[in-house]
């Protein structure tokens, strides 16, 4: 975990301003972001130190240390618990088996919800199951397999994602957190390096080390057989599979997105019917 602690403090670093962080600027800049001492005085720590923790020498940092280094990098909640894992300091710091199957309960729940997209989530983003509706949302993909690889390598993704810029920043920030809860999950270096090598744009921010989870920010997509959708969305960590989350998706009674949702399982159910 050394060396992903030292390349997340480097790419955190790079992106703090001098100015947010209230530096004075002196004489000419050789970086865009802080500069190793800096962060040392405003974590007030040794600058040999933190240059140590940044090469991947030093492997052991207390928690008040990296409490310092998030209040100097101005992380945020997401990013914060991030950079504890990567130092191994949370409390349990052994993520549980992810399972990979969906309980019959949870698809009965699923099916319960007939006027609104349902589906699984595990943490590296793989679509584990979804209801009728969800099939019908993600139809003009060639494969709902994957939300990250549906959105940097499926075509249909830049199309269907109207914000894609911000749904690709997003999607990789949720990955990034996978990496910090299991840095060795295989299925998770496989994925990274698939979309590494099919997507220049995923490469560029997956070396940011950006970290969120999930927002609540509408979802802005749009569908080409009812146009376009707005919708907001819930997400429940499925307690009796550790990993999982349900998301559902959901319209404001009445708005067009409602309407648009009607239709498209109007139109899904009929294209049932027919085959």
């Amino acid at each position: 975990m050394a060396s992903e602690l030292g390349e997340f403090l480097r790419a955190r670093r790079a992106q703090r301003s001098p100015d947010d962080a209230s530096v004075l600027r002196s004489g000419r800049r050789k970086v865009s972001g802080l500069r190793r001492e800096e962060v040392a005085v405003l974590a007030g720590v040794n600058v040999d130190y933190y240059t140590r923790l940044e090469q991947g020498r030093e492997t052991h940092p207390s928690r008040q240390v990296l409490d310092a280094l998030c209040r100097a990098l101005d992380l945020g909640p997401d990013a914060r618990e991030h950079l504890h894992r990567l130092a191994g300091t949370t409390p349990d710091d052994t993520p549980a088996p992810a399972s990979g199957t969906v309980s019959p309960e949870l698809r009965q729940l699923m099916d319960g919800y007939p006027h609104t997209p349902a589906f699984v989530l595990n943490r590296i983003l793989d679509v584990l199951a979804t209801n009728t509706l969800a099939d019908a949302l993600f139809s003009p993909f060639q494969a709902v397999d994957n939300l990250a690889r549906m959105t940097f390598l499926d075509p249909a993704g830049r199309r269907f994602y109207t914000r894609w810029d911000w749904t690709a920043q997003a999607t990789v920030a949720n990955l990034r957190i996978a990496a910090g809860i299991d840095p060795h999950d295989s299925a998770l270096r496989h994925l990274v390096a698939e979309l590494s090598e099919g997507s220049a744009h995923f490469r560029d921010l997956w070396d940011t080390h950006q970290v969120r989870g999930k927002t609540h920010e509408p979802k802005h997509l749009e569908h080409p057989d009812v146009g376009p959708l707005v919708l907001t969305y819930q997400a429940f960590d499925v307690r009796s599979a550790p990993g999982q989350q349900l998301i559902i998706y959901h319209a404001e009674p009445g708005s067009p997105g409602a309407h648009a949702l009607s239709l498209l399982s109007s139109l899904h159910a009929t294209t049932r019917q027919a085959h």
